[in-house]
C-alpha cells in the first residue's frame, strides 16, 4: 500500500466521501490480504474487509497522525481478523464446510496450461493455509505481517501493540513450529 497523503486523510476526516473512497481503493487490498491470511477463508476475509472499513469510516476523525495511516489500518485489520479467526475456531465444531463444485468442460491446450498453473498456485496456497493453521493466532499474525506483508519488526510491534521482543519470540516460535512440520522451510 502506498502512503496515503495527509491531505486526503484530512479531507476524509472532514466528511468528504470521495476522499474516503480513494482511501478505500488504496487500502482495501492490504486489508483483504491480511484478513485472508489470518482466517484462511475468502468469504470471511471479504466480510472482515467490509467491517474494517466501517470501523475506519467511523473512527477516521479520531486518527491523529501519531503513526502512519498504514500502521493504523493494519492494526484495525489485524485485530478484526484475529477476533474473527478466534470466533471461527470456537464455532468450528458447529459448522460444516461446503466445497465449491466446479463445472468441468473440454479444454483446449491453452486452457489446460492455464489450469495447470492455477492448480500449482492453488496447491501452494493450500499448503500455506494449512501451515498457518498450525500456529496460534498471535504467531500467525506475526508471520503474516512479517513474511507475507513484509513489515519490519518495529512496524509489527506497532500494529499489534506489543514489545518488539515479543514480536521476535513469536516469530521464532512460529518458524520453529513450521520447520518442525515441513523440514524444508528456511
Amino acid at each position: 500500500m502506498e502512503a496515503i497523503p495527509r491531505e486526503l486523510i484530512e479531507q476524509a476526516q472532514a466528511g468528504d466521501i470521495e476522499a474516503f473512497e480513494k482511501i478505500y481503493r488504496a487500502a482495501s487490498g492490504l486489508v483483504y490480504s491480511v484478513a485472508l491470511r489470518v482466517t484462511g477463508n475468502r468469504q470471511e476475509a471479504e466480510e472482515i474487509t467490509q467491517d474494517v472499513f466501517v470501523k475506519i469510516y467511523r473512527s477516521i476523525r479520531d486518527f491523529r497522525f501519531e503513526s502512519s495511516f498504514k500502521t493504523w489500518a493494519y492494526r484495525i485489520a489485524m485485530n478484526t481478523a484475529l477476533n474473527a479467526y478466534k470466533r471461527m475456531a470456537r464455532d468450528m465444531h458447529r459448522r460444516e464446510d461446503f466445497d465449491t463444485v466446479i463445472e468441468t468442460r473440454a479444454a483446449d491446450t491453452d486452457t489446460v496450461k492455464e489450469l495447470v498453473g492455477q492448480e500449482e498456485r492453488q496447491q501452494r496456497e493450500t499448503l500455506l493455509e494449512s501451515l498457518l493453521t498450525l500456529l496460534n493466532p498471535d504467531q500467525r499474525a506475526c508471520i503474516v505481517l512479517r513474511e507475507i506483508e513484509g513489515l519490519s519488526y518495529e512496524e509489527i510491534a506497532q500494529v499489534l501493540r506489543v514489545n518488539i521482543n515479543t514480536v521476535r519470540s513469536r516469530l521464532k516460535r512460529a518458524r520453529e513450529m513450521l520447520l518442525a512440520h515441513t523440514g524444508t522451510l528456511t
